[in-house]
């Protein structure tokens, strides 16, 4: 696993973004905790995240290239319109989709659903390059606590990953959850 900072990802970046695009599994940093991602368009790379996490079928979501994807592809009202406005930031924002194939199946398995994000955060430069979604799901295997370092990234996801984006101890907590599929609810985690 190759392990990059901010300023080696800068040096590298096309090719940090072409190996997103053809489905290397990564661990990058956002605005909140660390997440473990992949092209959210590539059905064997999402399946390899769910292996590592041991995560049979709760939905993943995914960090949109840009507010014109998210609009392309979910279901914008009055309402979830005005948290679009607040991206980026700590939200993920979960809509009803308009177009099932935006992104692999095993992301969010037999849901009409998707949990958008963008990152206050350059990741989300990295993403609109490389013009796909991208998974962002916690690092860290079911119902385990969440990595915050290098130092307590867990064996087998860190055995699974193809590079890491890493900037350092994370302080942060997981993003607010606001469900936009009907009325607007917060989910507190």
């Amino acid at each position: 696993m190759r392990i990059l900072n901010f300023e080696e990802l800068n040096l590298e970046k096309q090719s940090v973004i072409d190996s997103i695009i053809n489905g290397n599994v990564f661990i990058h940093p956002t605005d909140t905790i660390y997440g473990i991602g992949c092209n959210a368009q590539n059905l064997k790379s999402v399946k390899k995240i769910r292996q590592l996490k041991a995560r049979a079928a709760n939905p993943f979501s995914v960090i949109a290239p840009s507010l014109d994807w998210i609009k392309e592809n979910c279901i914008i009202t009055e309402e979830s319109g005005e948290w679009l406005e607040k991206l980026p930031g700590p939200y993920t924002l979960i809509f009803r989709l308009k177009k099932g194939n935006c992104v692999a199946k095993e992301v969010n398995p037999g849901l009409s659903t998707l949990g958008i994000r963008i990152p206050g955060h350059w990741i989300r430069n990295v993403v609109a390059e490389a013009e796909v979604p991208v998974v962002t799901t916690s690092v860290n295997r079911s119902n385990e606590d969440y990595m915050t370092s290098l130092e307590d990234l867990d064996a087998t996801i860190k055995s699974g990953i193809d590079f890491m984006l890493y900037e350092g101890k994370k302080e942060g907590k997981p993003s607010k959850i606001i469900d936009l599929t009907e009325d607007v609810k917060v989910i507190e985690r």
